[in-house]
């Protein structure tokens, strides 16, 4: 055969011989559209297999058009952004991926440009020592991730390219645990009209947007419950926005131990919102509670009790651990937390009720235990004798 132009008639598509000595293959798509191998082939046999393998695609319904990834991933983002409702804090946390960490290198190649080699290369770099850390290089990693994961689902492209193992997962560090005595100790060192905020943070497993949002008609104080259906998001540009939980599990009621109730009823009396709507924490000029305001007294208090250097966050941490040492299962706790990350953890919330007294109770002991005079420990005297 010498033919350079004429096509080898065969049952899907078309091979021909080029001038050049090697094989071109055609096929016309399900969309009726001709299209051409993007490579040519060293001989026909070669050429024949891909056009089985594009035969296959076809009739399995798993052909992808070629043409149909030459989006600049830039766009695709902005796209991907705009047809999702995603929380306030959520949507800037993702702004900010995109902007510094993903689209700088990626944004302006075509989806079907992007091979898992660029990806590795991308995160490799992302991981040096000038990289953000790997706490924000594995939110990258999963938002690229997510990206390409609705692309594929959009058939714009065959596979994610993004396979790194793990690279996803974050491993945050070990934070610390304080002591009961400690929590009493911060609690008596912040100003008065912050003493409650520090008992509820801890003993009732509360986030510091869920205590920004709490009002007092979401307080049972004879029935020692807090119901959690608001939390408080402050954004970079200083606005607050009032939302509601981040998960279906966070919307949930804590019970609390008695041990804390008389700090939680001298506070209502003396610094809340007056009416039944009420906020139960407010600053000193009765304002919304700002995380950024509350910094430097924070810094304060923990430098005057003594303690290491800890986050608000560690408060929530601490309660949780010690609620975890009454016993408590897994669901009780992920139910009592606000935890979403079980689909069975959100089921198992509506029928924790009567056992989170239970825990509350036992986490009251707990507390009472850890507060007892220290006349309680032998002397060293009686030690040695």
């Amino acid at each position: 055969m010498g033919g350079n132009s004429k096509g080898s008639r065969r049952r899907f598509g078309a091979v021909r011989k080029l001038p050049s000595g090697r094989y071109q293959a055609r096929y016309t798509g399900p969309d009726d559209v001709e299209r051409t191998a993007p490579e040519t082939f060293p001989n026909k046999t070669d050429a024949e297999i891909w056009l089985g393998r594009k035969e296959v695609e076809i009739r399995s319904q798993e052909w992808i058009d070629p043409d149909a990834g030459k989006v600049p991933f830039r766009e695709y983002a902005v796209s991907w952004m705009t047809e999702r409702t995603l929380r306030p804090k959520t949507a800037q946390l993702y702004e900010g991926l995109f902007r510094l960490h993903i689209t700088p290198a990626l944004g302006d190649k075509l989806l079907l440009e992007i091979t898992p080699r660029h990806v590795r290369q991308w995160h490799t770099r992302l991981l040096g020592e000038d990289g953000p850390g790997a706490s924000t290089v594995a939110k990258a990693y999963r938002l690229l991730r997510g990206v390409l994961n609705t692309a594929v689902e959009d058939e714009l492209i065959k596979r994610n390219p993004c396979r790194i193992k793990n690279a996803g997962v974050e491993r945050p560090e070990e934070r610390p645990v304080l002591t009961v005595p400690e929590v009493f100790r911060l609690a008596s060192a912040v100003p008065p009209r912050f003493r409650a905020l520090v008992l509820l943070a801890t003993f009732g497993s509360l986030r510091w947007g869920e205590l920004a949002a709490l009002r007092r008609c979401h307080l049972d104080l004879d029935a020692r419950t807090v119901r959690v259906e608001a939390s408080v998001a402050e954004m970079k540009t200083g606005e607050l926005i009032t939302g509601r939980p981040k998960s279906d599990a966070g919307t949930r009621v804590v019970t609390l131990p008695e041990v804390v109730i008389g700090d939680l009823t001298w506070h209502l009396q003396r610094f809340s919102g007056p009416a039944p709507d009420g906020l139960v924490f407010v600053g000193e000029k009765g304002a919304q509670l700002r995380r950024s305001n509350f910094t430097k007294v924070w810094a304060r208090a923990v430098t005057e009790a003594g303690i290491p250097r800890i986050h608000v966050h560690d408060l929530r941490h601490t309660g949780n651990t010690l609620a975890a040492m009454t016993g408590a299962s897994l669901k009780e706790l992920m139910a009592r937390m606000g935890h979403s990350s079980t689909k069975a953890a959100m089921v198992y919330l509506h029928a924790a009720k009567d056992r989170d007294r239970a825990i509350a109770d036992a986490l009251g002991e707990i507390v009472k235990e850890g507060l007892k005079p220290m006349e309680d420990e032998p002397s060293a005297e009686s030690k040695i004798n």
